[in-house]
């Protein structure tokens, strides 16, 4: 009988904590999709690959590679939680720290600053499928310039 106890408790445990840790469905690689992108103002770059990776339970690397429409190619990347708090961005000129938060498991919202300031922030829905995801931005593009931008990405793995 305590063999068939241990054995319940062990599957209760399984199941709660499967609940409590969502795979986050960012995990992966997404690709733009400038067909679908509303860039004000522009131009758009001319190509951008983005690759989430779960870190421990509520974190993500991220790695950012873009083309720009001047043809530059730019590498940025960082590890943050969603909890609110400044991590560091290496390698973007638009930004020095990033903060994430989850609305709910499809929607995170993230902000970013550029010495301490809040220079625009990303509000970003993920389809139910799974297979895009659409990012609302709103501030200051890295050039200076105010932006209103819908950017959506599809998934490549």
């Amino acid at each position: 009988m305590s063999a068939r106890i241990a054995v319940l408790l062990l599957i209760a445990f399984v199941v709660s904590a499967s609940a409590q840790f969502p795979n986050d469905p960012r995990i992966g690689t997404w690709k733009i999709n400038l067909a679908k992108w509303k860039f004000n103002p522009g131009p758009p770059p001319r190509d951008m690959t983005v690759r989430f990776e779960q870190i421990g339970f509520n974190g993500l690397r991220v790695t950012i590679d873009t083309v720009e429409a001047s043809g530059e190619v730019t590498k940025y990347t960082y590890v943050a939680n969603y909890d609110g708090k400044d991590y560091a961005v290496s390698g973007d000129p638009g930004r020095d720290t990033v903060a994430l938060k989850r609305i709910d498991l499809f929607t995170p919202e993230y902000t970013n600053k550029r010495t301490g300031k809040v220079i625009n922030t990303y509000r970003e829905v993920i389809a139910r499928d799974g297979k895009s995801r659409t990012i609302t931005q709103k501030g200051m593009s890295s050039r200076g310039v105010m932006v209103d931008n819908v950017i959506v990405y599809d998934r490549v793995e």
